[in-house]
């Protein structure tokens, strides 16, 4: 018998709701950026058959809860000035630190062209499905990078070995979603960010709690709280770095999670 061949993946519609909020936030698409939208959702729902990346499959609730909750970020990444590059080259340089499914660097990284996103992630399957996403989705913006926040941020590079770039201090934003307590994620992308850039942490209701509670974390990493943008679907905490971080920080591997700073 012939192979049965897997028709080609149609990308989801977008929903009249989350257009309606998209403009509301005054978020401008950009010819062919709803398609690759529609598209990214439509192969995340299909690799979560395999792999747990998302709890929300209805496409109605992804794109609201995915595609829009990562498009909040876009007007505070937009107000950030870029440090200049080699040659006096300007980009914004951004890593998102657990990036699982790929929310929110994917989408970011379809309507941010001219940023450039890295995607940290620990997982190896996880990694292999961003990986494809964004060859799937013609991103040359992107890069994935498998490994710990933990380890990756101590990274600092040498010509005469095959580790992987420096990543510390470098990026003009650090940004993370669901990665527990603000203090963790404190330590886990303070390291990151280069001096003069931020730290942005989507978070839910009990940002100002946490905020509070992770006063000697950012501290300790070098960050002071710049402000707190209401979104509709939640929080951005920004952070902004106000000093180089002390270089034995982050701790080591699981120690954020198991032992936050100031906390207990």
């Amino acid at each position: 018998m012939p192979e049965t061949q897997t028709p080609p993946l149609e990308p989801l519609a977008p929903t009249p709701e989350f257009l309606a909020m998209a403009a509301e936030l005054g978020i401008e698409f950009e010819p062919g950026d709803l398609e690759r939208l529609g598209l990214f959702l439509a192969l995340l729902l299909r690799a979560n058959e395999l792999t747990n990346l998302t709890a929300i499959t209805d496409p109605a609730q992804a794109w609201v809860k995915h595609i829009f909750d990562a498009l909040t970020l876009v007007p505070v990444l937009a107000s950030i000035e870029p440090a200049e590059g080699r040659g006096g080259a300007t980009h914004l340089r951004i890593i998102d630190v657990g990036s699982g499914g790929g929310v929110p660097a994917l989408p970011l990284a379809i309507v941010m062209p001219e940023a450039k996103f890295t995607l940290l992630e620990a997982t190896g399957k996880k990694c292999e499905f961003l990986r494809s996403a964004a060859a799937a989705l013609s991103l040359k913006n992107v890069e994935v990078i498998q490994g710990r926040a933990e380890t990756v941020a101590h990274h600092r590079g040498s010509k005469n070995d095959g580790r992987i770039n420096s990543r510390r201090e470098v990026y003009d934003a650090a940004i993370a979603r669901a990665l527990g307590h603000l203090a963790v994620l404190v330590e886990l992308l303070g390291a990151f960010a280069r001096p003069g850039g931020f730290v942005l942490a989507v978070k839910g209701a009990k940002a100002e709690q946490e905020l509070t509670e992770s006063a000697k974390a950012m501290g300790v990493m070098g960050l002071r709280h710049a402000e707190t943008v209401q979104t509709p679907t939640g929080r951005i905490v920004v952070l902004e770095k106000a000093s180089r971080t002390p270089r034995d920080y982050p701790r080591k591997d699981g120690e954020p999670s198991r032992k936050p700073i100031g906390i207990g």
